[in-house]
């Protein structure tokens, strides 16, 4: 792969890695509130946000193996 398609690459895999951290927060998030609010289940909201992160995760893996 040509040098500047790796660095293309490696940037998308860090505005990635950064998505998945601001997603991990706002699960992280959600949860906390379904705590304080007496939750005793995960919320949907949390579960949505966590399918998300692992897709993002996945495409990362991709990008990295890239060669």
């Amino acid at each position: 792969m040509p040098a500047s398609q790796d660095e293309s690459i490696n940037d998308i895999v860090a505005r990635l890695e950064s998505i998945s951290e601001e997603i991990a927060d706002k699960a992280l998030d959600a949860l906390k509130s379904a705590h304080r609010e007496g939750a005793v289940k995960r919320p949907e909201t949390e579960r949505q946000l966590s399918t998300a992160r692992r897709a993002i995760e996945k495409a990362i893996g991709v990008l990295t193996r890239l060669d």
